[in-house]
């Protein structure tokens, strides 16, 4: 990413204009492919809304997307103020494992979900993080400032957030890029046959339940996860933990995946039954099926800091509800 000469103030309407200058070795590129190189620039779709809707001028005058900018050209960007938000800044205590100028590191307990969506108004991260520092900035979406990734509502455990467009547009870049890693715990219903594998099935969301994914559908796009069985319960097999290590993104992916194999989280009923088999011991069948969530934990995150780039990981133990689960299985 290049960063150009540049200069910026505050309008009259409450927005920024950002001016730049087309530096020698950049010129003859289209002028979207020019801005998206720009670092006070968040997303590519934020650009192009800008193009179309004439905030940008090149020289004094609009230009459209592919205009080919000339060396020493003056690139002028109207940024509007950001559009309120109808999300409101809630107290909510919130167990911050890292916190920087850029970035802030929760780990997200069950029940919380990432942002506001039909059916969910409140009690949700974003909310928590508003009432905890003020958003300022050109958000890509106002609605859900910062947010990069999410992990379901009764998902625990490590999300990473941005506190800057900046920092955002960075770090949206590593996980589109497939960059970060990412390191979770589930436990399922039943023992893998293999102790290490790697499920391959593309995933979509289901014609019939649009609330639902699923794999193997006509539109679906590639996925891939993989997983260790790192600790066995019950004779016969009963339950496992495991550790799974998502290589793609999809919704509900790991969800999906694990119960393709037949071995669907511990209390998933949206795509599992939540019942145990009933060669199960009836101790560990009941500890099994009165789980109230799914049993998956996001328990680590690897990444590159928007600031200055070095390698970083940031870990959360597991939520403990899943070490009582757990500790309820080894003990029968």
């Amino acid at each position: 990413m290049s960063d150009a000469p540049r200069q910026s103030e505050a309008d009259a309407s409450g927005g920024q204009v950002f001016r730049c200058t087309v530096p020698p070795g950049e010129g003859r590129q289209r002028l979207d492919r020019f801005l998206g190189r720009q670092s006070f620039l968040p997303t590519r779709s934020r650009i192009a809304a800008l193009v179309r809707e004439g905030h940008v001028t090149v020289d004094g005058v609009v230009r459209k997307a592919s205009f080919p900018v000339a060396e020493g050209a003056q690139v002028e960007v109207q940024l509007p103020p950001p559009e309120p938000s109808w999300v409101e800044p809630e107290d909510i205590a919130l167990d911050v494992l890292h916190e920087d100028e850029a970035i802030i590191v929760i780990d997200k307990p069950a029940g919380m979900a990432s942002h506001p969506a039909p059916g969910t108004r409140s009690g949700t991260l974003v909310a928590a993080l508003l009432h905890r520092w003020r958003l300022t900035g050109d958000w890509p979406d106002p609605q859900r400032p910062g947010i990069v990734h999410r992990l379901d509502k009764d998902t625990t455990g490590v999300i990473v957030v941005a506190k800057t467009p900046v920092a955002m547009h960075a770090l949206a870049r590593q996980f589109s890029a497939r960059t970060v890693q990412k390191r979770y715990r589930a436990v399922v219903i039943g023992v893998p046959r293999e102790r290490e594998g790697s499920i391959d099935l593309a995933i979509g969301r289901d014609p019939v339940d649009r609330k639902r994914m699923q794999a193997r559908v006509g539109q679906a796009r590639t996925a891939r996860t993989r997983y260790t069985v790192r600790e066995a319960f019950g004779v016969p097999g009963a339950a496992a933990l495991l550790d799974v290590a998502p290589e793609t993104g999809r919704t509900h992916q790991i969800r999906v995946h694990l119960a393709s194999i037949g071995h669907a989280i511990v209390g998933d009923r949206t795509y599992g039954s939540g019942r145990a088999p009933s060669t199960v011991h009836a101790t560990q069948r009941a500890v099994i099926e009165s789980f109230p969530r799914q049993a998956l934990h996001a328990a680590s995150l690897t990444l590159r800091h928007p600031l200055g780039g070095h390698e970083v990981t940031f870990e959360a133990p597991l939520a403990h509800d899943m070490r009582r689960l757990v500790d309820s299985l080894r003990d029968r």
